[in-house]
């Protein structure tokens, strides 16, 4: 009984074959047990919203008054596009004279931003340690940098470093706190300058081959009075300075309690291994260049392999890396593509094989296993490793020289156009959020035993 019961409240499956012709719908008469099951069915069918709203309004009254009806429209039109504008993230006003960021806004491919969806390889650590700061300090820190940045006395910085980077040495400075700063590499003294808003009291050792202060006949330039030049005929490479004896005058026992940074185009590895030499734990890469560009082999391409995570290339023409690298290339000055990628025999560590050194004057070709210890090496000596996230991002910036699938995630993200405001940002010139180059901050030491 139980059975029959359930089995006749079942919907019964039908087949092809079950279901009426128009015709014999017509000739079916519409009998008792039909006009029950079509009650039934009225039931579980939902009424459709056009049929509410209209019931809805005839209660009011509003159909005998259309002008009152037409009133409540366009308000709830207003209401719902302001919310809108109030909670979408990626709301934002985009200059009808700026197609790149008019296209990335409407996402046509090849222009999304889409921060490293080329991989961005993270050099190794032998902990797996990260910096102490966090997106929040650093968004802190752009809040206060953005006033001190206006304040530059080289305004405009060609072939040095743009805002990215300056935020960046100033962040890092002032986070840590170092007793002495050395820079190798000074250029016309914005770094100079940057790290002494950072410390003001603090003593900066400057090596760099030419004095800042022969660019003052040409134009601005800054010269520190607590900073102790290493410059012209009295010129030492970094390399080559007994930091014992020149930190002792300067009072400095504790080489933990130094900060070096390098901005002087040389071999990064080079550079790495004279610093573990002397003993200095805390470094700046101003340079960090990706895969296929710049004058120097950098930490970024050192650490560019198959085994990390956002790294190692394929030179297959056919291949999607090389189809996503050639439409980047149209819209990213720096983008690489994979002719400019791949050297002979498909090499493409380095610079097409190449580890560059010296501004790219002194290059030597090295084999994959070369690129391979190299990698090997710096892992045994690395604490910590982080590179410097743009500042924001391409659609905020404007910028259109790096490309973002090479890069992690900008501290301000395309859509936040308030924030971007908020802080500041929006104040200052375009050209100088196009200087980013994968910044980045290393804490060494001497490999395990």
């Amino acid at each position: 009984m139980l059975d029959r019961a359930f089995s006749a409240r079942r919907t019964q499956p039908h087949s092809l074959f079950d279901v009426p012709t128009s015709s014999a719908v017509s000739d079916v008469s519409p009998d008792a047990e039909s006009a029950d099951l079509l009650a039934d069915e009225s039931k579980t069918k939902k009424p459709h919203l056009y049929v509410l709203a209209s019931n809805y309004m005839s209660r009011l009254g509003l159909v005998k008054s259309p002008c009152l009806c037409l009133s409540l429209c366009l308000l709830l039109s207003v209401f719902m596009l302001f919310s809108l504008m109030l909670n979408s993230r990626s709301f934002v006003c985009l200059s009808s004279y700026d197609p790149i960021s008019r296209a990335s806004f409407f996402g046509l491919d090849g222009l999304n931003s889409d921060f490293g969806s080329l991989g961005v390889p993270w050099c190794r650590s032998k902990q797996g340690k990260t910096v102490e700061w966090t997106s929040k300090d650093l968004v802190k820190g752009l809040e206060e940098f953005v006033p001190i940045y206006e304040t530059r006395p080289i305004k405009n910085n060609m072939h040095g470093m743009g805002f990215d980077h300056s935020f960046g040495l100033w962040f890092i400075a002032q986070w840590l706190k170092p007793d002495i700063m050395i820079e190798s590499g000074a250029f016309k003294g914005h770094s100079t300058w940057v790290m002494r808003q950072a410390m003001p009291d603090t003593p900066i050792i400057s090596l760099t081959p030419r004095h800042p202060e022969k660019y003052l006949k040409k134009g601005p330039a800054y010269v520190d009075e607590n900073c102790t030049y290493f410059a012209g005929k009295d010129f030492v490479d970094f390399g080559s300075v007994d930091w014992e004896r020149v930190l002792k005058k300067h009072g400095i026992s504790d080489f933990s309690k130094v900060l070096v940074f390098f901005d002087d185009h040389q071999n990064e590895l080079k550079r790495l291994k004279q610093a573990l030499k002397a003993g200095f734990n805390h470094l700046i890469f101003e340079d960090n260049y990706d895969t296929g560009t710049g004058d120097h082999y950098s930490l970024r391409q050192i650490c560019d392999q198959f085994y990390i995570r956002g790294g190692g290339h394929s030179c297959f023409k056919d291949s999607d890396e090389a189809r996503i690298r050639s439409k980047r290339k149209k819209f990213w000055e720096k983008a690489v593509d994979i002719d400019e990628l791949c050297g002979p025999h498909e090499a493409w560590w380095g610079v097409r094989g190449e580890m560059r050194d010296n501004f790219n004057h002194n290059n030597t070709l090295i084999s994959y296993g070369e690129h391979f210890q190299n990698s090997r090496f710096v892992e045994s000596i690395l604490d910590v490793y982080w590179e410097l996230p743009p500042a924001a991002g391409p659609s905020l910036t404007h910028q259109t020289r790096y490309d973002p699938a090479r890069a992690p995630t900008p501290i301000v993200e395309d859509g936040r156009y308030r924030m971007f405001k908020r802080l500041g940002l929006d104040r200052l010139d375009r050209s100088v959020f196009n200087g980013y180059t994968q910044m980045v901050y290393l804490q060494i030491s001497k490999p395990e035993t």
